[in-house]
């Protein structure tokens, strides 16, 4: 493979458009994809490459809240909707861990 082959696969238009056309539904359930991202947790883990970790899990930790949460149906009835208080629930609780292991937590 020719190296100028390799460089116009990455070109924007085609990144972006590959982007695009990912499902997030398939991703969350990819066996190969979930097997990276454990193993980037656990070498960041073993490394204690803190912010590594924090990033992983946050980005898994929102897309699997908002996966789930499209699961459950995304109808909101009102202010008090079960789905709506998981989402932000679930999102305050996660902001808050990044802030706690960024911040406070000192080695």
């Amino acid at each position: 493979m020719d190296l100028s082959s390799l460089l116009q696969n990455l070109q924007s238009e085609r990144v972006m458009a590959y982007i695009e056309q990912l499902d997030v539904q398939q991703l969350v359930e990819n066996p190969v994809l979930l097997g990276a991202i454990g193993v980037l947790a656990l070498v960041s883990l073993i490394m204690r490459w803190r912010l590594l970790l924090v990033a992983v899990m946050s980005v898994t930790g929102f897309v699997w809240l908002i996966h789930y949460v499209q699961q459950q149906g995304t109808e909101l009835t009102g202010l008090g909707s079960n789905n709506l208080l998981l989402f932000v629930g679930g999102g305050v609780a996660l902001i808050a861990l990044v802030i706690y292991y960024l911040f406070v937590k000192a080695e």
